[in-house]
């Protein structure tokens, strides 16, 4: 693949002598001058949303201390976060459901409204409100998706976690939802009410992973599950920048992951593609938020979970500069591993038995796959709980967690 650069330049976004105003969205920083926890949010793991029964195609039994199948749908696994429709709202999204295709048929792929009221150094109650009345169904009633779904037969044709893999998702200037899939990979576009508008967008270079329904009996070209795990939107509306999670599978041991742009005017990726270096082969590109034009926060991490969880990292690349090689510069922002908690709002834990929290506090979920900037120099991020994973506690599944993260000198104007 060619990787091009951009001719437009703009402000740099991430200028770590740049006075930082004290305070933001989520309480007081003190004026400190390194990343700093201002606030944590857990939603339990056992919440559930109206619908049919669902983990039937799972083994009968309890696992982590959730029995299968569930009464109905499980309000977790976020792997996308987004603004929502009034202030101190968000619109979070769940993936395929219980890690599989052939077993995720019965979960219904939905995007819900939450409203965390963060736990911080003044005030705030730690939990997380779903909106179980008003979420968004995401759906294909007028046949576009291009092969048979699980639900073929039904008027609406609900989408499930047999049918799509969803991994990223972005907010369109008119409130469209664009959505990153694995399976194809493709990248997906809805209405705001969750139909879908157009047939997926395959991923450049005939990148196919072994789920995809077209393959006909070729060889995949992109691992299972390494699709658009992350992608960004610009703040003007303009670009996509759909991101594979993983390298493709004839670049498998190696560090290269690529950033592609799509064009939401045109409907079409432009062509332009970025190379992003992870920094060991077995490293993930989980999600990506812009900053500015041309800025993006990047996060990376292992596939390790609970004390085990030794790598996340949160980079900051310029896709205006790239290395000798060709590569995105990147400039550390947070390390996830050990985020600095002075004001001890991670405690007390939620459970007896929870590890990671205190100064400093550990993001200990597998997959930390959602990243939204809500301020300046604050970042919001959200596990994927890959239920029912455990991380946080060796005796439980893991809750959903959310964080805000200050960061001096992280700006996106």
């Amino acid at each position: 693949m060619m990787i091009r650069r951009p001719s437009t330049l703009i402000a740099v976004a991430l200028a770590t002598t740049a006075a930082v105003p004290s305070g933001g969205a989520y309480g007081d920083d003190n004026g400190r001058s390194q990343p700093t926890l201002l606030g944590r949010a857990v939603l339990p793991v056992e919440t559930y949303a109206p619908g049919p029964p669902s983990g039937t195609l799972l083994p009968p039994g309890t696992v982590n201390g959730v029995t299968f199948p569930l009464p109905s749908q499980p309000v977790e696994g976020f792997s996308a976060i987004v603004a929502g429709r009034q202030p101190g709202e968000y619109l979070a999204m769940p993936d395929n459901g219980f890690g599989a295709k052939a077993n995720s048929k019965d979960f219904l792929i939905r995007a819900y409204y939450i409203r965390p009221d963060f736990k911080t150094a003044k005030d705030g109650s730690g939990e997380v409100d779903v909106d179980l009345d008003e979420f968004i169904q995401f759906r294909d009633p007028d046949r576009l998706i291009g092969f048979t779904i699980v639900n073929e037969g039904a008027t609406d044709r609900p989408l499930t976690g047999g049918d799509i893999d969803p991994e990223s998702l972005q907010s369109g200037a008119d409130g469209d939802l664009w959505v990153g899939d694995e399976f194809g990979p493709w990248l997906l576009h809805f209405d705001a009410t969750g139909k879908l508008l157009d047939p997926p967008f395959a991923a450049p270079g005939g990148l196919q992973s072994p789920n995809n329904p077209h393959l006909g009996g070729a060889a995949a070209t992109q691992p299972n599950s390494r699709g658009f795990e992350a992608m960004a939107i610009s703040p003007d509306g303009r670009y996509l920048y759909p991101t594979l999670e993983g390298a493709t599978v004839a670049e498998l041991g190696t560090t290269r992951r690529y950033v592609f742009e799509f064009s939401v005017r045109e409907e079409a990726f432009t062509g332009r593609v970025w190379l992003y270096q992870t920094e060991q082969p077995g490293y993930f590109v989980s999600d990506l938020a812009a900053l500015d034009g041309h800025h993006l926060a990047v996060v990376e991490r292992d596939g390790g979970l609970g004390l085990n969880a030794l790598f996340r990292k949160v980079y900051v690349v310029d896709l205006a500069d790239v290395d000798a090689g060709g590569s995105l510069v990147k400039t550390e922002a947070i390390d996830l591993a050990a985020v600095p908690d002075p004001d001890l709002v991670s405690l007390p834990p939620v459970h007896s038995g929870d590890v990671g929290l205190g100064n400093p506090y550990r993001v200990t979920c597998e997959s930390i796959e959602a990243i939204h900037q809500i301020a300046g120099n604050q970042l919001l991020l959200g596990c994927d709980n890959n239920f029912p994973n455990t991380g946080r506690n060796p005796g439980r599944a893991d809750d959903s967690e959310f964080i805000v993260v200050k960061v001096p000198g992280l700006r996106g104007e």
